[in-house]
């Protein structure tokens, strides 16, 4: 079962996948405490706030309501709705606080690509085929540390950044992790200015990429 706070169609904003058609499963729940965090209306599982999935679907605005579904009562809501992409996007919240296997697994034998968008704190359990973007967050106020292992499984790693000491971080975290098949994305935090100049710039000194959440520039989910 799942606790999921929304679904919906868009595009992917961001990272390697950014323009893609895709589905958003954004499951409730998550203990990490980043300040900056756009998803705060996640972090709570609020046993009154649950409703039922197609009432999930319908959300207009952010809220910490969410439904808990199968795996197969979510395939069957996107044939329902009439999504036609087919990558799907699981995030959160922190997504790897589930077992995201048989979901990942079902949406694999039904024709759908799976990516998670995690931030690196929790066992990543997920077929080899799915995806993962690690977003690590670094001495945040829930006390978790960056796992080795979810670094060592990522299939890009999308940094957050805002000033020096981020870049920092990253550095740090990637002296024991093999890059050379990883895609490695500094992302400006609230798309500062400043923030955005520092990302840049650190990309051109270590041959990185630059991820800018073109949903956020679009005005779109």
């Amino acid at each position: 079962m799942y606790k999921v706070n929304e679904v919906f169609e868009t595009i992917q904003g961001e990272g390697s996948f950014t323009g893609a058609a895709a589905i958003f499963i954004r499951l409730q729940g998550c203990p990490v405490g980043c300040s900056w965090c756009d998803t705060k209306h996640t972090w709570d599982i609020k046993d009154e706030l649950a409703m039922p999935l197609g009432d999930i679907v319908i959300k207009t605005a952010e809220t910490e309501h969410w439904a808990q579904v199968t795996a197969a009562e979510l395939l069957a809501r996107f044939i329902q709705e009439g999504y036609q992409a087919k990558h799907v996007v699981i995030t959160g919240g922190e997504p790897c606080m589930y077992d995201l296997n048989p979901l990942c697994e079902l949406l694999h034998q039904n024709g759908y690509s799976t990516q998670i968008e995690t931030s690196g704190t929790f066992t990543i359990k997920a077929p080899a085929q799915t995806w993962v973007t690690v977003s690590p967050k670094v001495n945040m106020a829930g006390g978790y540390k960056v796992l080795q292992s979810a670094l060592d499984r990522a299939n890009e790693i999308k940094h957050p950044v805002a000033m020096e000491k981020h870049v920092d971080e990253l550095l740090q975290l990637l002296q024991h992790t093999d890059t050379k098949a990883k895609l490695i994305y500094l992302q400006p935090i609230s798309q500062q200015r400043r923030a955005t100049e520092l990302a840049i710039a650190m990309c051109k000194k270590h041959n990185w990429r630059l991820s800018v959440q073109v949903h956020k520039y679009l005005g779109i989910s």
